[in-house]
């Protein structure tokens, strides 16, 4: 897909959470969307989920004309992304699979369509393994719910263009997405892999009794997780610096730091420590269901990106939302 050539047709493959997730989020963005899935009762819960989620995500930025209406459904693969411009696809993670679904699609859709997948853990070398054009494959792994949280990890495999990869980035940005570059492929991306080694310590701190579950969330979510909404480290080092700025802090707190990730721990994962996991999250629900939890969730997510999209600076905001779609 040349830079210039605009987006109109978007297909989903695969329509679980992520799926539907996505879906809703070009949906609102004034795409038509052509989504596949196998499973029999598919379309009705993509459907339903479309209609519960739709709220939240055109309050983060609707373009003009879009419609729930824009949403299209088949069983049929070939038919799905028979005219899309873009192909996103969501399928369970396993490699045999991803594989043969690449080829199938890269055979059925346009040759300059692009296909992205929301893969979280096998790298893009693999899954473009049998495609006769691998140049146009791409990762393109969403932060769940896609609809809410604005984060996309891109990165090519071996085989993958530069164009791909500057042309996904572009398109995501214009979307109303935050695409972040992955140099290298590995395993689980980069976003996976910082929140497991987070969670890591924090079960660390569980097991050995330091915390327990509620406290552990809290220490998270009421302190440093609230900067992490605002900076990413690097940037909150540089303020940690005081006037020296991260010269500063590299110079004089950095080598504490550094000496502190010897006491970091690794927690033996139990079927105890699973337990005591477990009946601690429930405690913390305190009954509500997954389902209020997670309206919850998105409605705090949707308002603190209303309060950074007044509070960013131009250079580090993705661009405003273009009329691809309409």
């Amino acid at each position: 897909m040349n830079a210039h050539r605009h987006v109109h047709r978007v297909a989903i493959v695969g329509t679980g959470t992520i799926g539907a997730s996505w879906a809703t989020h070009y949906l609102v963005r004034g795409f038509d969307v052509t989504a596949t899935d196998p499973a029999p009762t598919a379309e009705t819960a993509l459907r339903a989920y479309v209609e519960a989620a739709w709220a939240a995500a055109a309050s983060i930025g609707l373009a003009p004309g879009a419609s729930p209406d824009r949403l299209s459904f088949t069983a049929d693969l070939r038919q799905a992304v028979a005219d899309a411009d873009f192909v996103q696809e969501n399928a369970p993670e396993r490699p045999e699979l991803k594989v043969k679904l690449f080829a199938d699609i890269d055979d059925a859709s346009p040759p300059d369509a692009i296909l992205a997948s929301s893969s979280s853990g096998i790298t893009m070398s693999v899954i473009q393994a049998e495609c006769r054009r691998p140049e146009r494959t791409v990762i393109g792994h969403p932060f769940n719910p896609p609809h809410i949280v604005p984060l996309v990890e891109v990165v090519g495999g071996t085989r993958t263009d530069p164009e791909t990869i500057r042309d996904v980035m572009a398109f995501y940005a214009a979307i109303g997405k935050k695409p972040v570059h992955l140099k290298k492929e590995l395993p689980g991306h980069v976003a996976n892999r910082i929140q497991a080694a987070l969670y890591r310590e924090v079960v660390y701190l569980v097991q050995e009794g330091v915390l327990d579950v509620a406290d552990s969330d809290d220490a998270v979510s009421w302190g440093p997780g609230l900067r992490w909404g605002v900076m990413g480290p690097h940037l909150l080092w540089h303020l940690g610096g005081g006037e020296g700025g991260i010269q500063h802090f590299m110079e004089t707190l950095m080598p504490r730091m550094v000496a502190s990730w010897q006491d970091l721990g690794t927690p033996e994962f139990t079927p105890e420590l699973q337990q005591t996991i477990v009946a601690g999250v429930l405690d913390e629900a305190n009954g509500h269901s997954v389902d209020e939890l997670a309206d919850r969730r998105d409605a705090m997510l949707s308002a603190l990106l209303t309060v950074r999209a007044r509070h960013d600076s131009p250079g580090r905001t993705a661009d405003p939302v273009t009329q691809e779609g309409t």
